[in-house]
């Protein structure tokens, strides 16, 4: 089965296409999980609270949603702690069955993005000359602004691995139309000149449902220029940030997406695992409260997404 076929299935058995992103911000991670630390190295201490936080909402969303979507920088501060402490999410989402989506926007070209390919995608070679597997995410963002040279080895290393790549397209922050809106010599946007690049390349990987795990980074809060990409990328899953925290509303997404209910994944991140309490709240709750806010932050925004989608699309397939 290929990795986009995975996530399709999950979705359409959670009817929920949604994503939530584990975003360990440890200034807003109740205070219940930074309690009796015992670690001397403060670092260490942090890492060993995001992991166990991470493998909580893990554990309360895993029959939810169909992926979870860490981001490294919120890991990559922290150095190699962090780093190990988002390899151990990595593993200890995918025993749960869950997509695992890292959003690190990866890229360089030459042996560099094919080096970033193979440790995030791929297969690394050991000193004994055999391959073995580094972080093993399902997919990973990537940039496409370094040109063809830079995503060819993603896409090489998607056909050789059954792995996905979500190439940043058109993004929800708001000024990102500074680059991405520039119009090109062909009278096209700059993102829908990648939109086309990454339409070519989705025709190699397309799984049974008919998407291929080349797929796009295309942000809800631009719907008018969704509705353009989408008919650009017929074939491409959307990964779509904005939705909520970030100003984008529940119809917004709908362009995102395909009359059979599929071609996209929404994100939520500070809306799944903050905005829903308060930052007193958060100071005073237990573990067992905080979690079952989560969950139903994530129930909620299933409703929401999933009743619009319904309202928009009466024949979707799931």
């Amino acid at each position: 089965m290929s990795i986009v076929d995975k996530l399709i299935e999950k979705t359409i058995k959670t009817k929920n296409p949604t994503v939530v992103g584990l975003d360990p911000d440890i200034s807003k991670i109740p205070a219940c999980y930074k309690e009796n630390s015992d670690n001397t190295n403060p670092v260490v201490a942090v890492t060993d609270v995001i992991y166990k936080f991470n493998c909580d909402i893990i554990d309360t969303v895993a029959e939810l949603v169909p992926a979870v979507k860490p981001q490294m920088a919120f890991y990559e501060k922290y150095g190699s702690y962090g780093v190990a402490a988002f390899e151990k999410t990595v593993v200890y989402a995918k025993s749960k069955g869950l997509v695992v989506i890292e959003d690190a926007k990866r890229n360089d070209i030459g042996n560099t993005a094919k080096a970033y390919a193979d440790g995030h995608l791929g297969f690394v070679e050991t000193l004994e000359g055999s391959y073995t597997s580094a972080f093993d995410v399902d997919f990973l963002t990537v940039t496409p602004f370094l040109g063809s040279e830079s995503l060819n080895p993603f896409v090489d290393v998607c056909k050789q691995n059954n792995k996905g790549i979500f190439v940043l397209v058109k993004t929800s922050n708001t000024s990102s139309g500074e680059i991405q809106d520039v119009i090109t010599k062909d009278g096209i946007t700059i993102s829908q000149s990648i939109a086309k690049y990454v339409a070519e390349q989705s025709e190699v990987v397309v799984g049974k449902y008919g998407y291929s795990s080349i797929g796009a980074v295309v942000g809800a809060t631009y719907p008018e220029e969704a509705v353009a990409l989408r008919r650009i990328m017929p074939k491409g899953y959307f990964l779509v940030p904005g939705y909520g925290v970030q100003g984008g509303g529940v119809e917004d997404i709908v362009p995102c997406f395909n009359p059979d209910g599929l071609g996209a994944i929404i994100n939520s991140s500070r809306g799944i695992l903050y905005t829903h309490m308060s930052d007193k709240e958060r100071n005073v709750c237990t573990k067992e409260e905080y979690l079952s806010s989560a969950k139903i932050a994530v129930i909620e925004m299933q409703k929401d997404i999933y009743s619009t989608l319904k309202k928009n699309f009466p024949k979707m397939c799931y």
